[in-house]
């Protein structure tokens, strides 16, 4: 990799840090091609993005962004996630790392709160931003849905109540 292409790399990273909501560090143990094809075709129907980084490159992208802190992180071969949900990427890594021993989860940061295993595990544990949404439209539907059934009932039981007097004169 010569020095314009570096240049690059970092300018992709930084860009990265900057637009992300969270950032996962993992740890490739070895893995093969297909299984780490697999793992990057999950984290695109997530929403999410993995990229392996030169810890040189990546130590140098973090300088001046809020991601900074995870510096530390960054030893060994590393691999980086990332998403704008902030639950995305650490829900497409943490269900990976459930059947693929060869992936370790580092930590991460969800803006400036630094996570380690554990917190990054449990932020794969909350619902995405979709499920959020859908569960908000649902509640605020609710209610018209009850006043619309309210509405309509007085006029539903006279219609019964009609077919029942009109069934019994047909009798």
């Amino acid at each position: 990799m010569d020095r314009a292409q570096k240049k690059e790399a970092v300018a992709e990273l930084k860009q990265t840090f900057n637009e992300t909501s969270v950032v996962v560090v993992t740890r490739n143990l070895g893995l093969t091609v297909a299984q780490s094809t697999t793992l990057r075709n999950r984290m695109r129907d997530s929403g999410a993005r993995y990229k392996v980084a030169k810890n040189r490159l990546a130590l140098i992208a973090l300088e001046g962004t809020r991601y900074q802190p995870i510096g530390d992180l960054l030893t060994g071969p590393i691999a980086l996630a990332t998403s704008d949900d902030p639950v995305a990427a650490a829900k497409a890594v943490v269900e990976f790392a459930k059947t693929n021993d060869r992936l370790e989860i580092v930590g991460g940061a969800m803006g400036e709160t630094i996570l380690d295993v554990n917190g990054v595990k449990a932020l794969a544990e909350l619902p995405s931003l979709d499920e959020l949404r859908a569960k908000i439209v649902g509640l605020i539907q609710a209610p018209a849905t009850k006043i619309a059934r309210t509405i309509n009932e007085p006029g539903a039981q006279l219609a019964r109540v009609f077919g029942a007097y009109g069934a019994r004169e047909a009798a």
